[in-house]
């Protein structure tokens, strides 16, 4: 019982340095989302910053940041990112661009002429993961020579002199070696430590004192521990990198929030000229016209039909996920101290719909309209008055045996909620999700311009 206490109270602990301007119920469904993921994962602990109009509006740690002895989380402990870390090698490279010391369109020939096809590869090419150089740590786990410091060039040496797997531009592949030989050209051009030039251009500039670089040194003991699993097993500390590992692919640690202040400069564009962030978040397409849905060290999408600029993050002991919807001004920040789980990614993707606006004056009055016709179908009933000529045609008989067929053994939704909505072929279309015990659907409808509905369909999430 005391350590169920304990752990309970880590989950109020909160920065008083940053304002929690999240409304109520948003801080509440927050703390039900962060706890329900590390219930049903065994993560340990997560920390989460949140930027809401280009400031950080939420900062808080739950979990244990330590098992042994038992150590809750804070918000001013630092985590590996992992490779979020590459935003900031993109950065690097973007700056001296901007002071004429290279070009992304430099062929890799310029400074590191002896790699395979450096000829053919570019700065841009290594950013983007088209270049086709092969990864050097595509697993999940630290394999022995991993435990053994190494040097940027060993790792250049091993992996950029083997043949390419596919033609520059061809293919979109991850490769972690694209930035290791992106930091090696960035020293050259800098003339700088790569971690200098980051200081001194980006932390420094930025205000973001809690950075770490964790390719030479440990986080320290104020810091979480990373933890690892045996599939299904127990958790046990995770083995750390050897030294030289990680490099301008995965090598910085910091806390949630001074993640969200390099967020918000993404937002203002306040660090670099407007031409480079074009470019840092341009989907780079292939050869052949193929989009990759990257950028440089980003993922470009769409989530809810908001764009996002997004970066999963892993090293041993750690994860991170980190969102940023630039039009919206708001990002998401998850980090976790425990590999190889999503509990990062799925924690931001739950967050994301809370802090945009999904509802008008009729959403209440629609949302019990929702849930009364899905009880109806439930049973294989519907109110036929409330559905357009098309959408009664839909419902055949045959239609509502099935949907009573498939719903009714569920049993009644534990919540039902509206998600968003937006307009679509001269229509409001709202999304709805159906929790139950053991299962989650989601439901939409198109509704009409006189209140009618057009359709209403229910089905597995995705």
């Amino acid at each position: 019982m005391r350590e169920l206490i304990t752990f309970f109270l880590t989950l109020l602990v909160c920065s008083p340095a940053i304002p929690q301007t999240l409304s109520p119920d948003q801080r509440h469904q927050v703390d039900a989302i962060a706890t329900d993921v590390l219930a049903k994962t065994g993560v340990p602990s997560v920390s989460i910053a949140i930027v809401q109009d280009g400031k950080i509006a939420y900062a808080q740690a739950y979990g244990e940041a330590r098992l042994d002895p038992r150590t809750p989380a804070r918000p001013d402990m630092r985590y590996s990112i992992g490779s979020v870390s590459k935003q900031f090698t993109v950065a690097a490279m973007l700056i001296l661009q901007e002071q004429g010391k290279l070009s992304l369109d430099d062929k890799v020939s310029r400074f590191l002429p002896d790699l395979t096809r450096a000829n053919q590869v570019s700065i841009r090419q290594l950013l983007s993961h088209t270049s086709g150089y092969q990864d050097y740590w595509p697993q999940d786990y630290v394999m022995p020579m991993m435990l053994e410091p190494t040097t940027a060039e060993r790792i250049v040496d091993g992996w950029a002199r083997k043949p390419l797997d596919f033609d520059p531009g061809a293919q979109w592949q991850y490769s972690n070696t694209n930035y290791v030989i992106a930091g090696v050209i960035l020293e050259k051009a800098g003339g700088v430590p790569l971690l200098q030039f980051l200081r001194e251009h980006i932390f420094t500039p930025l205000g973001m004192k809690s950075v770490a670089n964790i390719d030479q040194d440990n986080l320290a003991t104020t810091d979480p521990v990373g933890y690892m699993r045996y599939a299904l097993g127990p958790l046990r500390p995770a083995p750390k990198e050897g030294k030289g590992w990680l490099f301008a692919a995965g090598e910085l640690a910091m806390s949630a929030e001074d993640l969200a202040r390099w967020d918000i400069s993404i937002i203002d564009q306040k660090l670099m000229l407007a031409s480079s962030y074009h470019q840092f978040e341009t989907e780079v397409v292939l050869n052949n016209g193929v989009g990759t849905k990257y950028g440089l060290g980003v993922e470009i999408d769409t989530e809810d039909g908001h764009r996002v600029l997004g970066h999963s993050g892993e090293v041993s002991g750690f994860t991170a996920q980190n969102s940023v919807f630039p039009d919206d001004r708001v990002a998401i920040i998850v980090l976790t101290n425990q590999d190889a789980v999503n509990a990062s990614g799925q924690i931001a993707h739950d967050i994301t719909p809370l802090l945009f606006p999904t509802a008008d004056a009729a959403t209440a009055q629609k949302l019990a309209q929702a849930r009364r016709i899905f009880d109806g179908l439930q049973h294989g009933t519907i109110d036929r008055s409330l559905f357009t000529a098309n959408a009664n045609f839909y419902f055949s008989d045959a239609a509502l045996k099935d949907f009573a067929a498939g719903l009714a053994p569920l049993g009644s939704p534990r919540e039902f909620s509206q998600i968003n909505q937006e307009l679509r072929g001269g229509m409001l279309l709202r999304r709805y999700n159906v929790k139950f015990a053991h299962q989650t659907l989601r439901a939409w409808t198109f509704e009409m311009p006189d209140g009618k509905l057009e359709q209403y369909q229910i089905a597995e999430t995705d």
